[in-house]
């Protein structure tokens, strides 16, 4: 397996296909450019899932989504995990498969959430062995997602944005860029967004994640159950500026509105990336003059 190629070409603009809106893509075709499926609701043979699966993906390029491989485990992935992905992938044929850059469990325990990582070059070891490890079984690059935190590492020995430059370096992996959770962790953390976006490699990035977030005052937390916020599409049309076009989508995962709701939503995101694209177009010709 190579990792050297070039990122999938801008997919457009895609939604998280969830249960509410089976009906709605099986009715009639909807404004999406494509689809992202949660990979770990789709892992058990047989049933309604998979029969959904199928006829929706007739109509609607795909990509998997997982919140399970744990690459920041110090016992490596799973590899009945890893498998069971493999089979997926040659169901669906994603155009990538991605995952988040976290831990989720320790000793065979899943803990159901998306731990942040020490920016040690301990954690890099480990990370790196898992996500070449989990490339040899897919057969292709993985795409990883940085992850909202509530909490830091004393231990951390380096930035997150350096950090996720070094796993991208050293495995060749993408990476999905979640506008959000950079809000969300800047906030909660107290650094700044822009040198998030200028840390990391634009060259890698193959799609980025919007989404809302609930805010507590003191700390802001990654829920997935609002609108995306004004600071959050600000941030969003900077990160075009810095990794130009890119596929975007917009992730709800509760209090889930009505498709077209979403496709609004949607519909913004396109907006912004048209005037950024423009900009840059001007930015560039001016310079050239």
């Amino acid at each position: 397996m190579t990792t050297a190629q070039s990122r999938v070409t801008h997919a457009g603009f895609g939604l998280g296909l969830r249960t509410p809106h089976y009906p709605d893509f099986l009715a009639a075709p909807q404004r999406v450019d494509w689809l992202e499926i949660l990979s770990d609701n789709y892992l058990v043979p047989g049933g309604k899932p998979l029969v959904m699966l199928d006829q929706i993906r007739a109509n609607y390029p795909m990509v998997m989504h997982g919140v399970a491989l744990s690459v920041g485990a110090a016992d490596g992935p799973d590899r009945d995990y890893l498998d069971a992905l493999a089979a997926l992938e040659r169901r669906v044929e994603p155009l990538w498969i991605s995952d988040h850059l976290c831990w989720t469990g320790v000793h065979g325990k899943v803990l159901h959430d998306l731990y942040p990582l020490p920016y040690t070059e301990a954690a890099l070891d480990v990370v790196v062995r898992n996500v070449q490890i989990a490339q040899e079984v897919l057969q292709r690059p993985l795409v990883l997602e940085n992850v909202s935190s509530y909490v830091s590492f004393r231990a951390s020995e380096m930035t997150e944005w350096e950090f996720i430059r070094a796993v991208c370096d050293r495995t060749g992996c993408r990476l999905l860029l979640d506008v959000n959770n950079i809000y969300v962790s800047s906030v909660n953390h107290g650094f700044d967004p822009q040198a998030f976006l200028e840390g990391i490699p634009a060259d890698r990035v193959q799609q980025i994640h919007l989404a809302g977030h609930t805010d507590h005052g003191d700390h802001i937390v990654d829920t997935h159950d609002h609108p995306v916020a004004d600071p959050v599409w600000a941030l969003y049309a900077s990160a075009l500026a810095r990794v130009g076009p890119v596929a975007t989508l917009i992730e709800r995962d509760d209090q889930i509105p009505p498709l077209a709701e979403l496709i609004t939503e949607l519909d913004h995101a396109r907006l912004i990336a048209s005037r950024t694209t423009t900009s840059r177009q001007r930015e560039r010709a001016v310079s050239l003059a």
